[in-house]
């Protein structure tokens, strides 16, 4: 599916030579409004014939709340990508309770198993929605920490697939999240980020600034983001330099 470029709204905070931090001098949301601990049931607009089933709790962190970031990544690759990460060895980074990889796993028929990762606080309530889901047999569970070594296992699994939704919102975590995403794509040169977040201060410009110059990023196409661009979320696919984005992300 082509989108329409129209479509595409012109508020970008990144240019072709840099940021443009002059028309970011105010925060463009407020602080998040935190909920108390329960249960939610999503099926993303009817693209889940099943719905997603979330089980919300902040008690182990932030991770625990479903954020907008989130709803926008899962939605995207729900009605985008459903059909080319079949073969593809997909990590979510930052996954908090799972909302964005459950979805994939959940609308998309996959032939690798789904690693969501996230520090050790969050991995109970990561098992816990696994579980609600009955997924265990194609999403598994891993604590992976920004900045630190990967995993054993996520360096056998090479994933060429990696999902992140607001993980920018703590700017001491900035160049662990930077770190971390330069060593995946070290390990898979070839390797796609999805990447979605809440704009909320100017120092998440600054992140994206950094990034830009690790990284090729590529805005999305979404026939939604005139919608979410107004709420300050950003949509973007992180690539290595040497390497061309793949005609999947470049013919939806």
């Amino acid at each position: 599916m082509r989108l329409s470029p129209s479509l595409s709204p012109t508020l970008s905070p990144i240019g072709d030579d840099g940021l443009d931090f002059a028309a970011y001098d105010q925060d463009l949301t407020p602080l998040p409004v935190y909920k108390p601990a329960g249960d939610a049931a999503l099926d993303f607009g009817g693209l889940l014939t099943a719905p997603l089933k979330i089980h919300e709790d902040l008690a182990s962190g932030c991770g625990g709340q479903t954020w907008p970031a989130g709803m926008v990544l899962a939605r995207h690759m729900l009605r985008y990508h459903r059909h080319h990460v079949q073969d593809a060895r997909i990590l979510e980074i930052g996954a908090g309770g799972g909302l964005v990889g459950l979805a994939v796993a959940k609308g998309c028929t996959l032939s690798q198993p789904l690693y969501m990762t996230d520090q050790l606080e969050m991995l109970s309530l990561m098992e816990h929605n696994i579980v609600l889901n009955e997924v265990e047999s194609r999403v598994k569970p891993l604590v992976l920490n920004w900045g630190e070594a990967l995993p054993e296992e996520v360096v056998q699994f090479k994933p060429d697939v990696i999902l992140a939704a607001d993980c920018v919102y703590f700017e001491p975590a900035f160049p662990l999240l930077l770190q971390t995403l330069k060593d995946l794509l070290a390990l898979c040169p070839s390797a796609t980020v999805y990447f979605c977040f809440m704009k909320r201060r100017r120092a998440d410009m600054h992140f994206l600034k950094n990034a830009k110059k690790a990284f090729t990023i590529t805005e999305l196409p979404d026939d939604d983001r005139a919608i979410f661009s107004r709420q300050g979320l950003f949509l973007y696919s992180i690539t290595s330099k040497q390497v061309h984005p793949k005609a999947s992300q470049l013919g939806i």
